[in-house]
């Protein structure tokens, strides 16, 4: 069974930058699609970043776009969220999860097989 664990949140500031990393335990983050998901309190999980499994595709939600940037490292088996200009709207837990091997870089929850714990962000105004 395959583990997948999140660093990186924290409380920062309106402006303020954060890089989230996930961990997988196995070394397959080369050949599957990864994905970045948040959840607000009294909301429903959503979309925020995908990547395919090459890393040559990535997608991303518009309220995110521009600001947000997904990334993986094959060899350290680590997917990454580098996240920018944050607003108190991006307060949530983020999720890393694993997609379908030899995928392309989707939005779609149902595709995600492989959940991360969370990690809480908070940004205050």
């Amino acid at each position: 069974q395959v583990q997948l664990v999140e660093s990186g949140g924290g409380l920062v500031q309106t402006g303020n930058s954060l890089r989230l990393s996930c961990t997988v335990s196995r070394r397959t983050i080369g050949s599957y699609a990864m994905g970045w998901f948040r959840q607000a309190p009294g909301e429903e999980r959503e979309f925020e970043a995908a990547i395919s499994w090459s890393g040559g595709a990535t997608d991303y939600a518009t309220s995110v776009k521009g600001r947000f940037t997904i990334s993986k490292d094959n060899a350290k088996n680590t997917l990454y969220l580098q996240m920018n200009s944050l607003k108190p709207e991006d307060t949530a837990v983020y999720y890393c999860a694993r997609g379908p091997a030899w995928a392309g870089a989707s939005s779609n929850q149902e595709q995600y097989e492989s959940w991360g714990q969370g990690t809480q962000v908070t940004v205050s105004s």
